[in-house]
């Protein structure tokens, strides 16, 4: 169990930002960050980061935290590991106690295949840099490719030898389990029941998390074996999804961001070059065709995707699908096709970096234009295959989400392919209704037999006479600590202020009322919560609750005051106003529950003595009302 010394200490040099954005391309936005959302599918982003807080809040699915939080739902990791994961970033030793938790087994087992999986890492780049037969084996085919070995080594490239179980006797001498060898694909049991390792006499490529941790490997064959496959990749385990997996990713996050553009390519040997030519922002599908998910790991980073291939003109072709699904999702897509016999590993090495990055701005192509051309040369002067034709492109433009490209794509394709505007364009109108529809009848079918579950936006359910409620706690979350001056000259804090205003009145909503007692108790104590205290609130309900009221989804621009010179007050400049205005509205709202139940009292009372007391009430709850009212400076319509 890590010590709560070292746990203080993670959670106050972790910065929400940077941890975020190992994950997410965040975007200023006033004082805090925008991004699209890792937990749920969103083209327009609604991710909020508010550094000054340390919480991210997702107002499309509801989800949000601080720094570790976001660490355990991103990695699906167990509190203590995203302790350590932290940690790690950080450079905090870890300290902890011999205590272990109820989970642990459950939590250890994951990290056992971590752990396995990077002994294997390390095991096979030993054996390429440190051993006699890795060395001529392994290391000469690495440098015969060029790659020189800063870059073997920044992407963990190693070798396993020709045996049956070299990994795994050396793992077992280690004192790790054969299970876990299994578990992560690196050795398989026959039905006799030996245990061999899965890649032998290969050259081994580590595929890493978006964190950076060893999740699996592809292995490519030296020796020319009509047998065996080229590349052998792990296969799916409880770490390793290759479906949400890009090769190359850890490595090329930033750079995307920075550029802006994604460069996609087939091979695990082209993002090596690439990388090693100094072009950072690149990525491969990790040997199969590109998935939804791994679309929207791009998007996470960049709207704008380069697909760099080779001249095979039939392997072009078979990824066209893949390609539309790029445009499905909203993202910009070009391609740049190499001359003949080159793909981007053999012609960075031929040309060079610099001369690599001119052919590719010089050559690449919108998709749309680049498949118009491509097709074009196909159909020659046969009318029914370009009209076949004609209907494919219009297709792939009605996947466009966006109205305004994709009108811009029907006016250009309408000069390419020489038919009239007006024609593609009843085309593409008829092609949006039919998706219209047909998402129609999928809804239909989905909420009739599968009613989907509710989006949780905010961690309560309110009714509608709460709202006064939550307001006084929100502003409790966000200024509680802070000093302000009362009357009489004192300092107190606004938590201190308010809670002496309150005193008298209670509040309905039981949550709410936690909170209240949290804070009563706690300045009891000559102590003022933080908004960190209840963020990080053992309590599930109470730390909910506080994310969602620190996070604000908009905020007034600086150009009022920058531009126009008009100075518009903050809310914390007027606290003790707004606290004061927050609880007369509370009593406000309670005065026209009794009213309301003092009337119902009224019309049921049969006694001359009843009607007169309960008129006497009446009147003295309505001035009352007036008062507060007059104070709020609202108007009384009823």
């Amino acid at each position: 169990m890590i010590k709560k010394e070292t746990i203080d200490r993670i959670f106050d040099t972790a910065r929400i930002e940077e941890v975020v954005g190992d994950f997410v391309s965040l975007k200023k936005r006033g004082a805090n960050l925008l991004g699209v959302c890792p937990f749920h599918n969103e083209k327009t982003p609604s991710f909020t980061v508010t550094p000054v807080k340390g919480i991210y809040k997702c107002f499309g699915c509801g989800k949000g935290g601080d720094a570790v939080k976001f660490i355990m739902e991103h990695e699906k990791y167990s509190y203590p590991e995203a302790l350590r994961y932290l940690a790690k970033k950080y450079n905090i030793e870890i300290e902890e106690t011999a205590e272990k938790t109820a989970n642990s087994a459950e939590d250890d087992y994951k990290e056992s295949l971590f752990i396995v999986s990077q002994f294997a890492q390390q095991h096979f780049s030993t054996t390429l840099l440190e051993t006699e037969i890795g060395q001529s084996i392994g290391l000469s085919y690495f440098k015969e490719r060029g790659f020189r070995e800063d870059i073997i080594r920044k992407f963990q490239l190693g070798y396993s030898t020709d045996e049956w179980s070299n990994l795994t006797d050396a793992a077992t001498k280690q004192g790790y389990k054969t299970a876990f060898l299994e578990a992560t694909g690196l050795a398989i049991k026959n039905e006799q029941g030996r245990i061999y390792d899965r890649f032998r006499g290969r050259v081994m490529f580590p595929i890493h998390s978006l964190s950076g941790r060893v999740i699996a490997f592809g292995g490519r064959i030296l020796k020319t074996d009509p047998k065996s496959p080229k590349y052998v990749n792990s296969p799916e385990t409880e770490i390793y999804h290759k479906s949400n997996v890009l090769y190359g990713l850890f490595f090329a996050k930033k750079a995307i961001r920075e550029h802006d553009t994604c460069y996609l390519v087939e091979g695990y040997t082209d993002v090596v070059s690439l990388h090693q030519a100094g072009i950072e922002n690149v990525v491969a599908s990790s040997g199969t065709s590109l998935t939804v998910e791994q679309i929207r790991l791009i998007a996470r980073f960049t709207q704008n995707v380069t697909i760099l291939y080779d001249g095979d003109a039939a392997g072009i072709k078979a990824s066209l699908r893949g390609i539309d699904m790029i445009l499905e999702e909203g993202l910009n897509v070009k391609i740049v096709l190499f001359p003949e016999g080159n793909d981007p590993d053999s012609y960075v090495k031929e040309v060079g970096a610099a001369a690599f990055k001119e052919y590719i701005e010089k050559t690449q192509k919108d998709f749309i234009l680049f498949k118009s051309n491509l097709l074009l040369a196909e159909v020659a002067n046969d009318p029914i295959k370009k009209a076949g034709l004609i209907r494919d492109i219009v297709e792939t433009i009605a996947k466009i989400p966006d109205s305004i490209k994709a009108s811009v794509f029907v006016k250009e394709c309408s000069v390419l392919l020489e038919i009239e505007e007006r024609v593609l364009l009843a085309e593409f109108n008829k092609l949006k209704l039919a998706q219209a529809k047909k998402g129609s009848q999928q809804a239909k079918v989905q909420d009739f037999e599968l009613p989907p579950e509710p989006v949780e936006i905010t961690p309560i359910a309110l009714r509608t006479d709460d709202y006064q409620e939550q307001e006084i706690i929100r502003l409790l979350f966000n200024y509680g600590s802070k000093i302000i001056s009362t009357e009489e000259g004192l300092e107190q804090s606004f938590a201190a202020f308010l809670l002496h205003e309150l005193e008298d009145t209670a509040f309905e909503n039981k949550l709410f009322a936690k909170i209240i007692q949290v804070y009563q108790s706690q300045l009891a104590l000559g102590n003022t919560p933080t908004d960190n205290f209840f963020i990080q609130h053992a309590e599930q309900d109470l730390s909910h609750i506080a994310i969602s009221l620190l996070s604000h989804t908009y905020q007034l621009s600086e150009n009022w005051k920058n531009t126009h010179g008009i100075h518009v007050k903050q809310e914390e400049e007027i606290l003790k106003e707004a606290g004061v205005n927050a609880i007369n509205h509370l009593k406000v709202r309670k005065l026209n529950g009794m009213i309301r139940q003092n009337q119902d009292k009224l019309q049921v009372a049969k006694t001359p003595e009843d009607i007169e007391r309960l008129q006497r009430i009446q009147l003295s709850l309505t001035a009352i009302k007036k008062e507060l009212s007059k104070a709020l400076g609202a108007v009384i319509l009823r």
